[in-house]
């Protein structure tokens, strides 16, 4: 069993946030592989369904960012699952746009979701950190993470997120090398496509 969590923030009002971007792709993880209708549990919401013979729980977290772990250790605890068996997918200013980082373990950041996670569950859990740039000045980052992406920022991140739904089982059995490289190759492709 395999949890991946997407980090964000509940409501509409937030669902095209910088910050959510989390949890956009987890829903387009959800979408792609035809995960079945999203359940209210664990201050969340959850989907399971199998792929590649594993089973996978999605996990939106609606207790608000800075409370995400509260949702991740009610599962971890409900199914008696070790930390080193979750992947968080979440937002990172020190990334240029679109660019795609895996780490297990290590510091928040500053990031008020990773800080609520490892302060419940601990640290030794796997990242996937997608970039969103930030801005020059240091006062508009919280303006900057929770505004929504600009269409020119939609037309490269969205593609990127699109790959990632389509090779996250390469994740769940730990061929993050493999992964990242379909991922990397797509966008690449796509990426020529358009400059055609």
């Amino acid at each position: 069993m395999f949890i991946v969590a997407g980090l964000g923030n509940p409501g509409n009002e937030y669902s095209e946030n910088r910050h959510n971007v989390g949890f956009m792709c987890i829903d387009r993880i959800h979408s792609f592989h035809s995960f079945p209708s999203w359940k209210k549990k664990f201050s969340a919401e959850i989907s399971e369904k199998h792929l590649d013979d594993i089973r996978i729980i999605l996990l939106k977290p609606q207790t608000f960012m800075n409370l995400s772990g509260k949702s991740l250790i009610e599962v971890i605890n409900f199914y008696k699952l070790s930390l080193q068996n979750c992947l968080i997918i979440h937002d990172e200013l020190d990334l240029s746009l679109g660019i795609l980082r895996l780490k297990t373990g290590g510091g928040d950041a500053g990031h008020n979701g990773l800080k609520s996670i490892s302060e419940k569950c601990g640290k030794n859990y796997k990242r996937l950190r997608i970039g969103i740039g930030r801005p020059q000045n240091k006062e508009y980052v919280i303006k900057h993470v929770l505004s929504d992406f600009y269409p020119s920022e939609q037309s490269v991140l969205f593609p990127i997120l699109d790959n990632i739904a389509r090779h996250i089982p390469l994740l769940v059995k730990k061929e993050d090398d493999l992964f990242l490289n379909y991922v990397m190759q797509r966008q690449e492709l796509s990426s020529q496509i358009i400059s055609l």
